[in-house]
């Protein structure tokens, strides 16, 4: 049976994490830079079980990946807020009206 090498999960990782970094950087929808976020986050969790996978009997990298979906999730209900907020005041979802906030 063919087996998944550490190579292969690093590269996915680093196609997550570069997909990630071009979503934040092209969009100007901050759903779409919150999704990049989430992307880029997946990508670390991926790299920590991997790593954590071929390390004999070292379950740290699990344990981080459980710490960043916590913290992913918390980033989405937190970030989500935000923007329904956001647009409840200036009726769009674009960055660039969230430097008209300063009052």
């Amino acid at each position: 049976m063919f087996e998944i090498g550490l190579f292969s999960y690093l590269v996915i990782g680093l196609i997550l994490f570069a997909t990630g970094i071009l979503v934040m950087i092209a969009r100007k929808n901050i759903i779409a830079i919150l999704l990049g976020i989430e992307l880029i986050l997946n990508a670390a969790a991926l790299n920590f079980v991997a790593y954590s996978k071929y390390s004999v009997g070292n379950l740290d990298g699990h344990v981080f990946s459980l710490f960043i979906i916590v913290v992913a999730a918390a980033e989405a209900a937190v970030g989500l807020a935000i923007v329904i907020r956001f647009f409840q005041i200036k009726e769009t979802a674009h960055i660039d009206d969230a430097v008209l906030l300063k009052n």
